[in-house]
């Protein structure tokens, strides 16, 4: 068994979420993407996910405005509603192949009907990187423990 298949998604995720409520303003919420610089926002009405806005999502207002009008309407409007998502307790193997899978940047993290997190490709890289770290430092202690007792 892999190390990171032992590692969950619950050690990774972001728990400070932004995000939108689905009758929000879709320019207020674009604002929020842009300020915040981030890709997309989970839509969540009375703590569950009901949605994703994204900037594909966004862009579509482009289509929709005048030259020199901006577009209203609520983000429900907007947003995608068939979400994937993963669970707190999702190793990070999976979710690896689900990026790989998918084109997916993050994933929602649902916890009994609840959102309860974000969870990111860097995030999963970040998983990666710190198994592979933890690795290397028993290989090299390893290495040395070998080293010193051949002298």
């Amino acid at each position: 068994m892999s190390t990171l298949d032992t590692v969950q998604v619950r050690q990774y995720m972001t728990t400070q979420i932004i995000s939108f409520p689905p009758d929000m303003e879709v320019m207020s919420a674009v604002h929020e993407l842009v300020k915040h610089r981030i890709a997309s926002a989970p839509v969540v009405e009375d703590g569950k996910l009901v949605g994703m806005l994204s900037e594909r999502d966004c862009l579509s207002i482009a289509f929709i405005a005048s030259s020199d009008s901006c577009v209203a309407g609520p983000v429900s409007q907007f947003m995608s509603s068939k979400v994937a998502s993963v669970a707190p307790d999702t190793s990070i193997t999976q979710l690896c192949q689900l990026f790989t899978n998918a084109s997916h940047r993050r994933y929602p993290v649902i916890e009994n009907g609840r959102l309860v997190g974000i969870v990111s490709r860097r995030d999963a890289l970040r998983a990666i990187s710190d198994a592979c770290s933890g690795t290397l430092q028993e290989l090299t202690m390893a290495e040395k423990y070998f080293s010193s007792s051949r002298s």
